[in-house]
C-alpha cells in the first residue's frame, strides 16, 4: 500500500498503537519503492529475548505492545504481517541465574552458548531449550499469535551467511562506528565477529588477526594457548557481538519493526548506523520506558525488586496486566502491588465502555482507540466486563473478612440473584483475585481510626438516614446521593474529607469505592450495623 493509500492521520482512532502503525506502515511503504519491481513480503515486526533465564513481565509487556501495534496496522492497511519471537540462544551463558538448580554445574559452562550448556531441570537438550519451551508457553498463555525464531538455529542453518560474509566485506566500516563507544581495553581487543573456539565450544571475544571476505573467514589467536585458527564466520561456526548481531539481523531478515526500552536508545542508534552499513534500513520502533518499583527506583531482576508476571496473575485477571501495559508506554510507571486494583478497574470501565461502542459502531475510531478493543484483540463482548468493579470486591471483603469466594458470593448473589459465575466469567475471576489480594494485602493493613465529634454526629446521622431507607432492592444511586446530602448537612468541605471518614472510620484504609454502591452491595442494614459497630468501638477505647 503507497503513501496515499494509507489513512490520513487525522482519521486515525487516538490510541498510540495507530501511531506506531502508520509508521511501519511508511516504512513498509518505503522499503516498497525502494525495491527494485516491489517488495509484496508482509510486514515483519519482531521482538527480542535473552533465553538466560525465565520470561518475565518485560517479555510480556514487549510482545503485547508489539502485538496492538501490529493489530492497529492490520486495521489500518489489510495487510499481512508476521510477529518473530526471537529467541538469543547462542549468546554466551555470563554468569549463573540465581533460581536454577545444579548452580556448581552451570559454573562450567561459563562463556559457552546457551545452547550449548546443559539443562539444570534436566527436561530438555539444553539451557536455552528449556528457557525457549518456557518462553512458548508463556507467550501461548496469553494467546499471542507469532512465530518463534532461535538464533541458534538461524546460524547453522545458514540462514544468517550472505549477511554474515557482508559482515567481513564492511568490518573496518563497522569497527570505525563501534570502537569510539568503548573504552581503551574493550577497544584493543574488539570485533563484531565472535568466533567459537573449534575445541571447547566457547565464545570467543578475541581480536581479528586477519578478515577474509572472499573465503568467508576470520583468523585469531587463542589468548590461552596462543595457537592460531582459521574459522568460517558460516554455518554457525561464528556468532556476532549483540549490537552487530542485532544490525545484521535486521539487515538479514528485513525487520520492518522492533521497539525496545529507554535504556537502549543508544544501542538502538547505532545498530542502525550497522544496518546502513550493511545496505539495510533500521526499522520502525517505538523507544518505551522502564518500570520502577514501589520507590521509584528502577526494577532489576537480580535485584527481584518488581512484580512478576506470575504475582500480578494471583490478584488480577490478565486483561488488568495487558492494561497496565497499554497506558502510556513512553511514560515511567510504577509496577507495584498497589497498582493492581486501580488498573483491574481501569480495565473494567474500558470493556464496558467498549461493548458500548461495538454496538454503536463496530468499525468506529472510537471503539479501536479503546485499550479494551486491543485487549481483547477485538472480540469485545460482555463476557469481558463485570457488573461489580474489583475496588468494590476489595471493600466487600474487607468488611466481611472474606476468607473464601462463597463469603463474596452469598453478598452478589443477595445483590442481583441473577448473577452467578457461569453468566459472568470475568466476575467469577475477580472475586477469586479480591479475596487473593484482601488476605495478602488489604488485612495486614487495615488501621480503623477514631471519627472526630463532626464525623460521630454524620456517621450518626447516617445511619439513622440508612434505617429510614425505603425500597426492597437497593438503588447504589438513590445511597449515593443519600450519602452525599448527610456529607452536606454536616458541613464537610471539601466532600471528599467526608467520604475519607467513611474510608478510614468504617473501612480501615485510606480509599474506598462509591460508597452508595458499597452499600447496595453490603446490604442497607449490615452498613448500619457497621456504623454502630464503629461508634461503639469508639466509646469503648
Amino acid at each position: 500500500m503507497s503513501e496515499s493509500q494509507t489513512a490520513p492521520v487525522s482519521d486515525l482512532p487516538r490510541a498510540w498503537p495507530f501511531e506506531e502503525a502508520r509508521k511501519l506502515a511508511d516504512h513498509v511503504a518505503q522499503r516498497d519503492t525502494a525495491s527494485a519491481g516491489g517488495d509484496a513480503r508482509p510486514a515483519l515486526l519482531e521482538t527480542g529475548y535473552g533465553p538466560s533465564g525465565l520470561p518475565h513481565i518485560g517479555t510480556f509487556g514487549e510482545v503485547a505492545r508489539t502485538s496492538w501495534v501490529r493489530q492497529a496496522y492490520t486495521a489500518l492497511t489489510g495487510r499481512p504481517s508476521r510477529l518473530l519471537a526471537f529467541s538469543d540462544d547462542m549468546d554466551a551463558l555470563r554468569k549463573v541465574p540465581d533460581n536454577v538448580p545444579q548452580r556448581e554445574m552451570l559454573e562450567k559452562f561459563i562463556g559457552q552458548p546457551l545452547s550449548r550448556v546443559p539443562d539444570p531441570f534436566g527436561t530438555h537438550d539444553s539451557f536455552a531449550a528449556h528457557n525457549n519451551a518456557r518462553l512458548r508457553a508463556f507467550l501461548d498463555g496469553f494467546g499471542f499469535e507469532y512465530e518463534f525464531a532461535s538464533s541458534t538455529d538461524y546460524y547453522t542453518s545458514g540462514r544468517f551467511d550472505a549477511a554474515l560474509k557482508r559482515v567481513l566485506e564492511v568490518h573496518d566500516e563497522i569497527l570505525a562506528v563501534i570502537l569510539p563507544t568503548l573504552g581503551p581495553d574493550r577497544r584493543a581487543t574488539y570485533s563484531p565477529v565472535l568466533p567459537l573456539h573449534p575445541r571447547t565450544g566457547e565464545v570467543m571475544q578475541v581480536k581479528m588477526d586477519a578478515i577474509d571476505p572472499v573465503a568467508g573467514t576470520v583468523r585469531w589467536t587463542d589468548p590461552a594457548s596462543g595457537e592460531v585458527f582459521e574459522t568460517p564466520v558460516t554455518g554457525g561456526h561464528a556468532k556476532m557481538q549483540w549490537k552487530a548481531d542485532w544490525a545484521m539481523r535486521w539487515y538479514a531478515l528485513g525487520v520492518d519493526y522492533e521497539m525496545s526500552g529507554k535504556d537502549l536508545i543508544d544501542s538502538v542508534r547505532l545498530s542502525g548506523r550497522i544496518c546502513k552499513i550493511l545496505g539495510g534500513t533500521a526499522p520502525a520502533g517505538l523507544t518505551y520506558e522502564l518500570f520502577l518499583d514501589d520507590k521509584g527506583q528502577k526494577i532489576s531482576k537480580s535485584k527481584g525488586n518488581g512484580l512478576s508476571v506470575e504475582e500480578w496473575l494471583r490478584y488480577a485477571p490478565p486483561e488488568s496486566l495487558g492494561q497496565f501495559m497499554f497506558n502510556q508506554p513512553q511514560r515511567a510507571k510504577r509496577l507495584y502491588f498497589d497498582v493492581i486494583p486501580k488498573t483491574a478497574d481501569d480495565y473494567l470501565a474500558h470493556a464496558e465502555k467498549a461493548c458500548t461502542q461495538q454496538a454503536q459502531n463496530p468499525t468506529g475510531a472510537e471503539l479501536r482507540a479503546n485499550p479494551a478493543w486491543f485487549i481483547l484483540k477485538g472480540q469485545v463482548g460482555p463476557q469481558a466486563c463485570s457488573p461489580v468493579p474489583f475496588g468494590m470486591l476489595l471493600n466487600l471483603a474487607s468488611v466481611a473478612n472474606a476468607d473464601t469466594p462463597e463469603v463474596l458470593w452469598g453478598f452478589i448473589r443477595r445483590y442481583d440473584a441473577a448473577v452467578s459465575p457461569e453468566t459472568h466469567p470475568m466476575l467469577a475471576c475477580l472475586v477469586k483475585h479480591a479475596v487473593a489480594y484482601y488476605a495478602d494485602f488489604v488485612r495486614p493493613a487495615k488501621t480503623f481510626r477514631a471519627p472526630t465529634d463532626m464525623e460521630r454526629a454524620a456517621l450518626a446521622d447516617l445511619a439513622e438516614c440508612l434505617r429510614g431507607y425505603e425500597g426492597d432492592a437497593p438503588d447504589a444511586a438513590a445511597l449515593q446521593n443519600l450519602v452525599f446530602e448527610v456529607g452536606k448537612r454536616h458541613g464537610f468541605e471539601p466532600l471528599r474529607a467526608w467520604f475519607g471518614c467513611l474510608y478510614e472510620v468504617l473501612l480501615g484504609q485510606k480509599e474506598g469505592p462509591r460508597f452508595g454502591g458499597f452499600v447496595a452491595l453490603y446490604g442497607v442494614g449490615e452498613t448500619i450495623a457497621l456504623i454502630d459497630a464503629a461508634l461503639l468501638r469508639d466509646r469503648q477505647d
